[in-house]
């Protein structure tokens, strides 16, 4: 099972772990203008120790990980290469700068970030995307718990 595959599995697993809480609704990805953007935030204490190595993630209960992937919204459904730039706000207001690490495995890409959050923090994610001259913007809710 190549690393994708992996990671994949461990996003697969991250959210039906969350799927209880009232944040996550069915399928994670919205449509956004030409892109159909899938996305899933969850602790990094998912992912197991070499794999978090493999892509240089930080495992710890108090950190989380946003993984995106941006498909075209048309029958192929293939992955885009996009800038990402974002933030990641708590209901008091204070805000972390989200750094995105592309990953490119086949025919998959995929972006990485690594966010901090306490017990039970909300932290709502304002994410703009970029492929030339088209901007959209992705938004979404994470309630984080420590393990």
């Amino acid at each position: 099972m190549n690393r994708l595959i992996k990671f994949c599995f461990i996003s697969f697993l991250a959210f039906a772990f969350n799927a209880h809480s009232e944040e996550m609704q069915g399928a994670q990805y919205k449509e956004l203008g030409p892109w159909q953007v899938h996305y899933i935030a969850f602790p990094s204490t998912f992912i197991q120790p070499q794999i978090a190595k493999t892509y240089g993630l930080e495992r710890s209960g108090y950190k989380g990980v946003v993984n995106i992937s941006v498909l075209k919204n048309n029958s192929d459904k293939t992955a885009q290469t996009v800038k990402l730039s974002g933030i990641a706000k708590n209901l008091l207001g204070n805000k972390q700068t989200l750094t995105f690490k592309e990953v490119q495995e086949d025919d998959s890409i995929y972006y990485l970030a690594q966010v901090n959050y306490t017990n039970e923090e909300i932290l709502r994610f304002e994410i703009e995307i970029q492929q030339s001259n088209q901007f959209q913007k992705l938004q979404f809710q994470q309630k984080f718990y420590v393990d």
